[in-house]
């Protein structure tokens, strides 16, 4: 069961689709308001919209236009959890001298992951809405990502997929720039919907696919898996939760395992597709930032 939301009137509305993509409104102010009323009956936010959902009228969920399924407070992301991902920070780390070793070799291989602070929810975006570039980076790439979305004790309550978009030439100067590698106004999307934890036999199984179109053409279209996860997911949430308050709604983005090829860079007008099987696809069209096109 898969858990939206929708513009109806002048405000967002909760909803929930089914297998046949149907979609019936939920009456709850937002996707916590659905989980804490849940736990209130001692029942999962899972069983009581499948109740729902036999009682519900529907619709259609194409032409509604789709926000965020929630306003994540935080979105959190780690770094170098698959070895695609570690290639890539090194290529941008040593100029592309691929056999020598750097900081994110260790990262991959030590105990310790990497967390990094992502995301507000007044600089993260939903479904078609634009994922901007930065003005002072001339390599920029899209990484999508499975998303967890956990409560404030760090239970996951269901997945989601995110873009977790990065500047490749600020962060392969040197590390110590990762946070203006990583943050700025509409740097991260995440949605079209958050698929409840029970409605999810196994999580590794999960297929991560991103294509870029430009000028309507496909230029870009990689798959991977989240079982090439170096690392287990609740290993990533026990890092994120350690000695850290985090909120409910919160989102912990589990790094990229697809990365477009070295010479590639996104482009103003282009459009991004991420697509988690299970979940949807995650649209975004790419706007090049206006003090950038001011300076060029």
């Amino acid at each position: 069961m898969r858990i939206i939301r929708y513009v109806k009137g002048n405000v967002k509305q909760l909803a929930a689709v089914t297998k046949e993509n149907e979609v019936f409104d939920l009456p709850f102010a937002d996707f916590m308001s659905l989980v804490e009323k849940a736990r209130s009956e001692n029942r999962t936010a899972f069983e009581m919209v499948k109740q729902m959902a036999s009682e519900e009228v529907k619709q259609p969920l194409e032409g509604l236009q789709l926000t965020t399924p929630l306003d994540a407070p935080e979105v959190w992301a780690a770094g170098v959890t698959y070895k695609k991902s570690k290639e890539a920070r090194n290529y941008e780390a040593t100029q592309g001298k691929l056999d020598a070793e750097t900081f994110y070799d260790k990262v991959y291989d030590a105990v310790r992951p990497e967390i990094f602070f992502k995301s507000t929810a007044a600089r993260t975006v939903g479904p078609n809405d634009p994922v901007y570039l930065r003005s002072d980076s001339n390599w920029q790439i899209p990484e999508p990502e499975l998303g967890l979305v956990i409560d404030k004790d760090g239970t996951v309550l269901g997945y989601t997929a995110g873009n977790d978009m990065s500047c490749r030439d600020i962060e392969g100067e040197n590390p110590l720039y990762l946070p203006q590698a990583k943050v700025w106004k509409n740097s991260c999307s995440i949605g079209p919907a958050i698929l409840l934890k029970e409605a999810v036999s196994d999580p590794y199984e999960f297929s991560i696919i991103c294509r870029i179109y430009r000028n309507d053409e496909l230029i870009f279209n990689g798959e991977a898996q989240v079982n090439q996860l170096k690392r287990k997911l609740e290993e990533l949430v026990h890092y994120l939760t350690l000695d850290n308050d985090i909120f409910d709604g919160t989102v912990l983005l589990t790094g990229t395992c697809v990365v477009p090829p070295n010479d590639f860079t996104l482009n103003d007008e282009d459009r991004i597709e991420i697509e988690i099987p299970g979940i949807g696809i995650l649209n975004n069209p790419v706007v090049q930032s206006e003090k950038a096109k001011q300076v060029v």
